[in-house]
């Protein structure tokens, strides 16, 4: 049995039929999925433990980082990916250099400062960075190059580090309508683009999917798969400012949303921060990282957290090109090889059911066997 997500908001009940097509052409009544047997807390949210490595030392290699206008201070994507940096430091002995960008305008002159220190791959974080640093892989065949979280064409010398976040966003949307208490979510972006929309398509089409299978009519703010537009934070900062993502985050609680999934870099903090300050009525689902050992303070408002293993996928280039084992072809996080999935549930683990654990672990796996495809134009 094949169920494809196609769409969400203004064609709902087209959604609804979809996602539960046979093959045969026959549309059986929506069913509660069956336990898969595996552990629900495990299977759901906790990657397996990191493998034991030995690396290679290499204290003549320069590893050097450029970072997106949120900062390496922004809980989140710059931050996680920097981990990757210093834990290739920590590990293989390499030498690292890092420019935090504070605008748009910073991104060329940054990376082209890389390049005069002679670094040996440089590492752009975030979409943003994606075209000065293809520029810079082409001027410079003899440096290695990444982008973290695009996938432009581009020479061999650079490899694309993507995740397929709609896949792990689509749990994070159904466990949002287990937990609403108004049947309103919502959702908002730091800039629409790829690397964050991918997000909101997986969210939105996991509330359908609860709705399809549970027969509510949980609502989504922020995003319309359909038009693909929705909410985005109004700032020349998009990604660091947090009064603006607070902004954002209590106009949707205004309108009756108190489940929230910023994707927004720092400016999700926002989000964090409406959730604690309304006495235990909203919560936040965070994205990039465990939000609750990133922005530990707010642990209590979040359900659990969106994570992209960019960390493993940074070091993991790192140690290539310092190997010499260095590949373009793109790597690609997903929930089959951990690369994202969501993290454990922390202080929320007594507060969601036994059953919603069993039926996201069922879920998971349907979305790695292909039996469940969830749509996003931004997936690789």
């Amino acid at each position: 049995m094949k169920k494809s997500l196609l769409a969400a908001g203004s064609i709902l009940a087209a959604l609804m039929l979809a996602l539960t097509a046979c093959s045969s052409g026959t549309t059986p009544p929506p069913t509660t999925p069956t336990d898969t047997g595996a552990p629900a807390t495990s299977d759901t949210s906790t990657p397996p433990p990191a493998p034991t490595h030995t690396y290679a030392q290499h204290p003549d290699f320069l590893a050097c980082m450029v970072s997106d206008s949120g900062g390496f201070d922004d809980k989140s994507f710059n931050q996680t990916s920097y981990l990757g940096l210093q834990n290739a430091v920590k590990d293989m002995g390499v030498q690292e250099k890092h420019l935090q960008s504070q605008t748009a305008a910073d991104y060329a002159n940054n990376v082209n400062a890389m390049v005069a220190a002679n670094c040996n791959i440089i590492i752009g974080v975030g979409f943003n960075l994606s075209d000065s640093i293809v520029t810079a892989a082409k001027a410079n065949p003899n440096i290695y190059f990444a982008v973290v979280d695009d996938s432009p064409t581009a020479p061999s010398n650079f490899k694309a580090i993507v995740f397929n976040t709609n896949e792990s966003s689509f749990l994070a949307g159904y466990l949002a309508a287990s937990i609403t208490q108004t049947g309103i979510v919502g959702t908002y972006a730091g800039m629409k683009i790829p690397s964050v929309t991918i997000f909101m398509d997986g969210y939105v089409q996991g509330v359908a999917y609860y709705n399809q299978q549970k027969g509510t009519s949980v609502k989504v703010l922020g995003w319309d798969f359909d038009k693909q537009d929705g909410t985005a934070v109004q700032s020349e900062n998009p990604f660091g400012d947090i009064p603006a993502g607070m902004t954002a985050a209590q106009n949707q609680v205004s309108q009756g949303a108190d489940v929230l999934f910023p994707v927004a870099g720092n400016a999700g903090t926002g989000a964090l921060q409406v959730a604690a300050n309304s006495g235990g009525k909203v919560s936040a689902i965070w994205v990039d990282t465990d939000g609750c050992i990133s922005a530990e303070q707010y642990c209590s408002v979040m359900p659990t957290s969106v994570y992209k293993a960019m960390d493993v996928a940074v070091e993991q280039v790192i140690e290539d090109a310092a190997n010499g084992t260095f590949s373009s072809t793109p790597y690609v996080g997903t929930l089959a090889n951990n690369g994202t999935g969501i993290a454990p549930w922390h202080l929320w683990d007594s507060k969601i059911s036994d059953q919603t654990k069993q039926e996201i672990a069922t879920i998971k796996q349907q979305i790695i066997d292909g039996t469940i495809t969830v749509q996003s134009a931004g997936s690789h």
